[in-house]
């Protein structure tokens, strides 16, 4: 696991340059999910998503250390985070980003001043590319979850979880890469560890599931899970060995269920989610509680999509 103290240290260093997002309810969806559930709001975050804790931390101490170029893989908000994260510390960005990135994603990462490279359609393509360009440009390359600062970043949602919802029993974490739930893992276990935590993961897009019962890290091919930001094809080398130690357990939901849950949050909380940020709360509402009727938090880890693929997925 990441230690607490590097965790605590993370959440010190980066508290001025992002937001403690607030944890929202919701009396209906207390009924729908038979019980009180609250919403770890990080589509609210800066950048609009949690990845904005990892890459603070990480491209701060790059600084530090007298780095003047980040370079990262993204399929869009870890590129975003990244942008915003050198800006602030007066260094130049490269994001290589998959051919069909979201252009709002995009977008926003130009407008943090990101420059953009395209390359390939999987994490498996583009994390290469990145680190070539690192490589031969000078840079730094900024791993999306595969690096222990990045955790660290992350791991500060877990603190914050633990401390806005007192008497918490579970948690409801995306899965993609890993980062962000290893992080709520080593944070949560070494301060709560009755607090239960579990994955949730596109059933299109199982490459955790597979390892997790294979007990060793399995990759799987292409995916095209609405979930964008959850399109790995295989879990991190770092984060694994913290998900096979700690998890609780793991849920995989349909695309239908992502999307059903996008429009709960539309229509019962006036909240925009894309579909990787909604994929937690499907998994909460598929598991049936897993037979917990206490207080469960699901991470509602982005909010980034473009207005025209938000209406086509609601539709």
């Amino acid at each position: 696991m990441i230690g607490l103290t590097e965790i605590q240290t993370a959440a010190r260093e980066i508290g001025g340059m992002v937001h403690r997002t607030p944890v929202l309810t919701s009396e209906r969806l207390d009924k729908l999910a038979g019980g009180d559930v609250f919403l770890k709001a990080e589509h609210l975050q800066k950048t609009g998503s949690f990845k904005i804790r990892g890459a603070t931390f990480k491209v701060l101490n790059a600084s530090r250390e007298g780095a003047e170029h980040a370079v990262a893989a993204s399929s869009g908000n870890h590129g975003q985070a990244v942008a915003r994260a050198a800006a602030l510390q007066g260094m130049r960005s490269t994001v290589v980003v998959p051919e069909d990135a979201s252009p709002a994603k995009v977008s926003a990462i130009e407008a943090y001043g990101g420059r953009i490279v395209r390359c390939g359609h999987t994490s498996a393509e583009r994390i290469p590319e990145a680190r070539r360009i690192a490589r031969e440009e000078g840079g730094v390359y900024i791993p999306p979850y595969d690096d222990p600062m990045i955790m660290a970043g992350q791991g500060t949602v877990g603190l914050e979880i633990l401390e806005q919802v007192p008497g918490c029993t579970a948690i409801y974490v995306p899965v993609g890469g890993g980062g962000l739930i290893s992080g709520i893992l080593s944070a949560v276990k070494q301060t709560r560890p009755d607090v239960k935590v579990f994955g949730v993961e596109p059933e299109s897009a199982d490459d955790t599931r597979r390892s997790l019962a294979s007990g060793e890290r399995t990759a799987i091919g292409p995916t095209l899970t609405i979930a964008d930001g959850l399109r790995t094809t295989i879990p991190g080398e770092l984060t694994f060995p913290i998900l096979m130690e700690a998890l609780d357990g793991l849920i995989t939901v349909p695309d239908s269920a992502i999307r059903e849950a996008m429009v709960l949050m539309f229509q019962g909380m006036k909240q925009v989610v894309e579909p990787s940020g909604a994929t937690a709360l499907a998994g909460l509402l598929a598991s049936g509680g897993t037979g917990d009727t206490g207080k469960r938090v699901a991470v509602l880890s982005g909010g980034n999509i473009a207005p025209a693929d938000y209406a086509g997925l609601i539709s």
